[in-house]
This record gives structure tokens, C-alpha cells and sequence, in this order.
């Protein structure tokens, strides 16, 4: 007998790139992969902060749905909607899946993020249960008296992935993956890679331009500025294929994040045996294994340059913590065993089966 199908809300679909996006889509592929049938629901319009099309887009594709179903909403598209949630939560079994809580987001002023804290509040009062991808973001919720019940834990997984090969042992190549926003902190990097002008480097920074767009000619100014043109790009988005290409040809793993829900590039780095150097920002406190990396206060310039420095200068430690992602990367989850934890996790909160 076919299982019931469930149904997942998220802005603009799952051709969307974006790390959340990302997440959803392997998940939904793994429910599919173990006979869970999954109905998607791309959602037109802005979120979190919706206009117009994005609340009749959600409130159109919540009242098509059979009552009683299980009905995943990316956290995202809960945003300020919570009177559109409100009007179907008895009648479906409304999951909220959380990547970060919204009001955590950089660059927000005071007055944007008092607004999402009450938008999200309310909207998570109306659903049925939560799921998070870090034990992190579970306790970040109740710490912000946005979720006060427990939320399921359901990380992301990786893909197998052979050790990177590295460069042709001249300049070191780093590799930086994730949309250019605030929150990632690429102004950072560039900060911090000014002051490494003299050591040999080379640095590709992989994602998205057209989130932010402003921050993201901020930083190529900066670029510019510091006189990096021909040693640091900002590439945009890649395929999937050549994103895989990049890993491996990678001596170092860069991701001056201000803040992550979970940290998603970090473990594909720790899947390619790379040594990584982050922050201690949100779950990336708790994401870098002992042993395969460097990590640094979240904002701190001088201290990732330092931290850059001392790995661009010394072939030896690189290794010493690429041996040390190695082993790490025997314990990671793949995506089939992170799907399997996610479908208990939303059985467990939404009451199905």
C-alpha cells in the first residue's frame, strides 16, 4: 500500500540555489527513494518579509491540500505569514522546518529583527511540530522563546567524495562556499586576505551574487580596493559538477561565516578530507571536528588572516589537518541515512504513523 503523500512548501521550488534549498531537495529525493511520496510546492513571491504574491501563492497552495496531510513548510516561507498557517492548522498537519531562526540573519536592524522574531513566534505557535538541522538551532529557538517545546534534529548528510588532490604544490588554492550575504562573510575574508599580500595564495569564492546584491558590489569593491583582482574571484554559482571539481582541487577550506544554522559546506569540505578554517558563529561552533581545522571568533579579521597565514606557510600542518578531516569524514552521515533520520523526525513531530 502507497504511504499517504506529504507535501513541502518553499519559496521559488527546488531549482532554487541555496544552501536551505539544497537540503530540502536531497531530502525530498530520499523520502521519494524509500516509497515516501512527496508533493512540492514552489511559492512565487518574496519571503520572509512577504508581499502580496507570496501570501496568496501560500494561502492557494495550503487550501489545495487534502486535509489531514503531512505539510512541511521551509521556514522561510513561514516568514510574516502566520494568519495564512493559522487558518489551515487543524485541518492539516503543519511541520515547520527551520534552517535558522529568521530573526538571526545579518545586517537586520533593530526594528527587522524585533518584527521577525514576533512573525516567526507566531507562525511556529501554529504549527504542529518543528524540525531543525542542528541540535544548535533546537536550542537557539527556545533560547529566543520562539519554540519553547523540543524540536527534531534532522542534519544534513554528504555526498562520497574522493580526497582532494590539492594544487600542483605551488600556490595554495582556497576555496570559499556560499552565497555572497551579510551573514557569510566574505567582507571578512577580504579583510583578511589584504593582509596576506606577500605570501602566494589564490582564493575562489563559490556562490550566489543576486542575494544581496549591494553587499555583494561592497565586496567586490573591497576587492578592487585591496588591489586582489587577480587572486581572489567571486565566481557566482556553479553546477553541482564542476562546485565538486573545485573541492578537490582545493588545499584549504575558507568559510568566514558571521553565523550558520548548521553548516552545510564545512562537513562537504570534511567529505573531500579538506582542512578547513571557520568561525565559531551559531552551529559552527560545534561543526569542525577536533583535529581538521582551524577555528576563529565569528567578525574577527586579524584573527582568520593569522589563522590563513600559518596554514599558506606551512605545507606540513595543511596535511597534519587534512589527516585530521580524513578521519573525520568516516563518521559523517550520507544523504539516504540523513533522509531515513529526517522521515523518523517528521513521523515523531507530526503524528503520522
Amino acid at each position: 500500500m502507497t504511504p499517504t503523500p506529504w507535501h513541502l512548501l518553499v519559496p521559488g521550488g527546488l531549482e532554487v540555489v541555496t544552501g536551505g534549498t539544497r537540503y530540502d531537495r536531497r531530502m525530498v529525493e530520499g523520502l521519494r527513494a524509500q516509497g515516501q511520496p512527496v508533493t512540492v510546492h514552489g511559492l512565487p513571491g518574496r519571503f520572509p518579509r512577504t508581499d502580496a504574491a507570496a501570501r496568496s501563492g501560500l494561502e492557494a497552495a495550503l487550501a489545495a491540500i487534502p486535509a489531514g496531510r503531512v505539510t512541511l513548510i521551509d521556514g522561510l516561507a513561514l516568514g510574516d505569514a502566520a494568519a495564512i498557517t493559522e487558518r489551515h492548522a487543524k485541518r492539516l498537519r503543519l511541520v515547520a522546518l527551520v534552517h535558522h531562526p529568521l530573526a538571526d540573519e545579518s545586517g537586520l536592524d533593530a526594528a527587522a529583527h524585533a518584527a521577525l522574531l514576533d512573525a516567526e513566534r507566531r507562525s511556529l505557535a501554529a504549527v504542529r511540530g518543528v524540525v531543525v538541522t542542528s541540535p544548535f538551532t533546537a536550542r537557539r529557538l527556545q533560547a529566543l522563546d520562539l519554540y519553547p517545546r523540543p524540536a527534531g534534529v534532522a542534519p544534513p548528510g554528504t555526498d562520497p567524495a574522493p580526497v582532494a588532490a590539492g594544487g600542483d604544490g605551488g600556490t595554495p588554492r582556497l576555496l570559499c562556499v556560499g552565497a555572497v550575504i551579510p551573514r557569510k562573510g566574505q567582507d571578512v575574508l577580504v579583510a583578511a586576505l589584504a593582509q596576506l599580500r606577500e605570501l602566494p595564495w589564490r582564493c575562489d569564492c563559490i556562490g550566489r551574487l543576486d542575494q544581496a546584491p549591494g553587499f555583494a558590489a561592497e565586496v567586490a569593491a573591497a576587492i578592487d580596493g585591496a588591489g586582489l583582482g587577480g587572486r581572489l574571484c567571486l565566481c557566482g554559482p556553479v553546477p553541482p559538477e564542476a562546485l565538486a571539481g573545485h573541492y578537490h582541487e582545493a588545499d584549504l577550506f575558507v568559510l568566514p561565516s558571521r553565523y550558520e544554522g548548521y553548516g552545510m559546506a564545512v562537513a562537504e569540505a570534511i567529505a573531500h578530507a579538506l582542512p578547513v578554517v571557520t568561525t565559531d558563529g551559531g552551529a559552527l561552533a560545534e561543526a569542525l571536528p577536533e583535529g581538521a581545522g582551524v577555528s576563529v571568533p565569528a567578525g574577527a579579521a586579524d584573527a582568520l588572516a593569522a589563522a590563513l597565514a600559518e596554514l599558506i606557510r606551512d605545507p606540513a600542518r595543511r596535511r597534519q589537518l587534512a589527516d585530521g578531516a580524513a578521519s573525520a569524514r568516516r563518521t559523517l552521515p550520507d544523504w539516504p541515512e540523513a533522509a531515513r533520520r529526517f522521515a523518523e523526525v517528521v513521523r515523531g513531530v507530526a503524528g503520522d504513523g
